[in-house]
């Protein structure tokens, strides 16, 4: 397979000759082989693990994303990714780095939903007023 990981302002890996894949989506992991039918996966933040040579697993820690399977080619699109070869590190990275951002970003947003309604009804009792 040939597996690309692509992140919003560049490509964060382009391996060709990949024998499996395993992925986390929220209801799990799952794995791809060569052979598997076409698919589309809601990824969630976890750790990615491809191998690309016999025995030899490479791991990248990803934030949310989607994985698209066509063929013997596997893109990957996510917000973030960091590579090594430390699981422990990479986990650690994964709960830190990414979960922490959607926690703040979540937050964000009820701030900013919180902000909107009391402008639209601020505006619905003036154009009634």
């Amino acid at each position: 397979m040939n597996l690309r990981i692509l992140l919003p302002f560049q490509i964060f890996a382009d391996v060709s000759g990949v024998l499996r894949i395993i992925a986390q989506t929220r209801e799990g992991s799952f794995g791809l082989l060569p052979h598997r039918r076409d698919c589309v996966a809601t990824l969630a933040p976890g750790i990615l693990i491809y191998e690309a040579a016999p025995g030899r697993e490479q791991y990248a820690a990803v934030d949310e994303g989607v994985l698209v399977k066509t063929g013997a080619d596997v893109l990957v699109s996510v917000r973030r990714a960091i590579g090594g070869t430390d699981l422990s590190q990479l986990r650690q990275a994964v709960e830190h780095r990414f979960l922490a951002v959607d926690t703040q970003e979540s937050s964000s947003r009820a701030v900013m939903a919180k902000l909107e309604a009391g402008f639209l009804h601020r505006l619905a009792a003036f154009q009634h007023g």
